[in-house]
C-alpha cells in the first residue's frame, strides 16, 4: 500500500469480486494486495486501485451498507466510454438513477461523466449552460448529443 490515504468500501462477502469487476472497467487499474486472515480463505481485505485512485474493499458482513451519499465518479471521454461503463455497471443487478448516477450490482453509487458535461454546464454563456443543465436534468445515462443540441438551443 503506497497511498497514505485511500477510501474503503465495505461489502457483505464480495469484496475481491467487486475489486476484480471494477479493475476489468478502467485502463491502468490493479488489485494491489489481498489480505486473507487464513491462506486459502476468504478475502478480508483487498486494497485496489481505479486509474490511479486506491480503494481498499472489506468484508465487514452485512451491518452496513453502501449509499447514494458517497459515490465513485468516473469522468469519460466520450458517449462510447459512457456507454460501456453504464451498461456494465447496471448489469447484473445494478440500477439506473438520474443525472450519470447508477448503482451497481454491489450496492455501490457511481457517476458516468462524459467531460463534455462540466464543460458545457461551466460555459460563460449561462443561459446556454443552463439549457445543458435542464436537459441533464431529465437524463438516466448521460447522452452528450442531447446535452450539445440543449446547449445549441436546438
Amino acid at each position: 500500500m503506497s497511498a497514505k490515504v485511500r477510501t474503503c468500501l465495505w461489502y457483505d462477502g464480495k469484496a475481491e469480486e467487486a475489486a476484480e469487476f471494477y479493475v476489468s472497467l478502467l485502463p491502468n487499474s490493479r488489485i494491489e494486495n489481498i489480505f486473507r486472515p487464513q491462506p486459502n480463505g476468504s478475502a478480508l481485505v483487498v486494497d485496489f486501485n481505479l486509474a490511479g485512485t486506491p480503494y481498499q474493499g472489506l468484508n465487514g458482513g452485512p451491518q452496513f451498507r453502501h449509499s447514494e451519499a458517497a459515490s465513485i465518479s468516473v469522468l469519460t471521454k466520450d458517449q462510447e466510454e459512457t456507454d460501456r461503463l453504464w451498461a456494465a455497471l447496471i448489469a447484473n443487478g445494478g440500477s439506473e438513477s438520474m443525472c450519470g448516477w447508477l448503482v451497481d450490482r454491489f450496492g455501490v453509487s457511481w457517476q458516468i461523466v462524459p467531460e463534455a458535461l462540466p464543460r458545457l454546464l461551466m460555459d460563460s454563456d449561462r443561459e446556454a449552460a443552463s439549457r445543458a443543465m435542464r436537459a441533464m436534468m431529465g437524463m438516466r445515462k448521460i447522452d452528450i448529443a442531447g446535452l450539445e443540441a440543449a446547449f445549441r438551443g436546438a
